[in-house]
């Protein structure tokens, strides 16, 4: 490992408990980064310090802003997880869960779990619909590729840009059929937002992510593989159709359950992979778990802007990511010439 990356790899776990610390702290009512902890510490271990703060700043420290930081990292991570493995699956660096239209088929399925299907599922229909859109989509891609022969890497994300207008429309259609009432909305959280975060919720996106990355890391290597051909995969012993599977549907499942909880959050999948491949490498045992921990790190921040800009108002975190990632994909459609 080179040194930069040696140095890389320290940084990180002190950037994201800062970049927690600022989440937690930075809003309309700012509270010291003491305070802060010394809430936390007390929640962790009540009764273990004398209470110098308020009940409100205990109320936002606790039940609304940690919880929304939370989100914000396990959703950052999840996007970028996907972005990593879509890239080094499809062989494209312009490949992320947006432009393939993943989430534009998470988003179908959660707009038609909101506002026609009502929870017939209690606090997973939601979640479960739009993995269930995710993975319509995912397969819609693959069978748009395959009747139109498009095997090359810049047709297949073509193919995906053509699946996700499809969705996209879907979703629109869902929006238009349904309860206008509700549709402002679904509006809203199409643009992605995390002001619905609550503690009891967080399990399930957080369970998700922790499966799936492990499942990931642990067979990075044959990731590594099949970038490198599906011939010289086989060679290897991989079964590389079954493994196509299955990295297709954890991602599916990924961006689903993300985009269930915080909408539809673009370009953090494309961004991120790109960054951690300069500092790591090509090697996908290194650049899965980064895009993780880098990835939240982005969606962190960006909920803080998004928070700050428009303070008291929140705005949704979709339009900071859209900002951002639009000029980062710039950049790399210039870096890719």
């Amino acid at each position: 490992m080179t040194s930069t990356f040696k140095l890389f790899i320290l940084v990180i776990p002190a950037l994201l408990l800062l970049s927690l610390t600022a989440a937690v702290s930075l809003g309309a009512a700012p509270i010291p980064f003491t305070t802060v902890w010394s809430i936390v510490a007390n929640k962790l271990r009540p009764d273990s310090l004398l209470v110098t703060w308020s009940m409100g700043q205990e109320s936002i420290v606790w039940d609304v802003r940690f919880p929304r930081a939370a989100l914000a990292a396990v959703v950052g991570a999840g996007l970028a997880v996907t972005g990593a493995v879509l890239q080094a699956l499809t062989r494209n660096p312009l490949a992320d869960p947006h432009l393939l239209g993943v989430s534009s088929g998470a988003a179908f399925g959660a707009i038609l779990a909101l506002l026609h299907t009502g929870l017939v599922l209690g606090l997973l229909t939601v979640p479960l619909f739009a993995f269930g859109g995710a993975l319509l989509a995912t397969a819609s891609v693959a069978l748009v590729a395959h009747l139109t022969g498009s095997q090359s890497a810049d047709r297949l994300v073509l193919a995906g840009v053509a699946v996700a207008f499809v969705f996209t429309g879907l979703g629109n259609l869902l929006i238009f059929l349904g309860d206008p009432r509700a549709a402002s909305t679904v509006v809203f959280w199409m643009l992605g937002g995390l002001g619905l975060a609550q503690w009891q919720n967080l399990i399930y996106p957080a369970a998700i992510l922790a499966f799936c990355l492990l499942v990931l890391v642990l067979r990075a290597r044959e990731l590594n593989a099949l970038v490198m051909g599906d011939e010289t995969a086989l060679t290897l012993g991989i079964p590389v159709a079954r493994f196509r599977v299955l990295l297709f549907v954890l991602t599916a499942l990924l961006t689903g359950v993300m985009v269930a909880f915080a909408g539809a959050i673009g370009f953090v999948g494309l961004m991120v992979p790109h960054f951690v491949r300069l500092v790591a490498g090509a090697d996908n045992v290194r650049v899965v778990p980064l895009s993780a921990a880098i990835g939240a790190l982005v969606l962190i921040w960006a909920d803080i802007a998004a928070r700050l800009v428009m303070a008291p108002e929140d705005m949704p975190i979709g339009i900071v990511t859209g900002l951002v990632g639009g000029l980062a994909f710039v950049l790399i459609l210039r870096r890719s010439r």
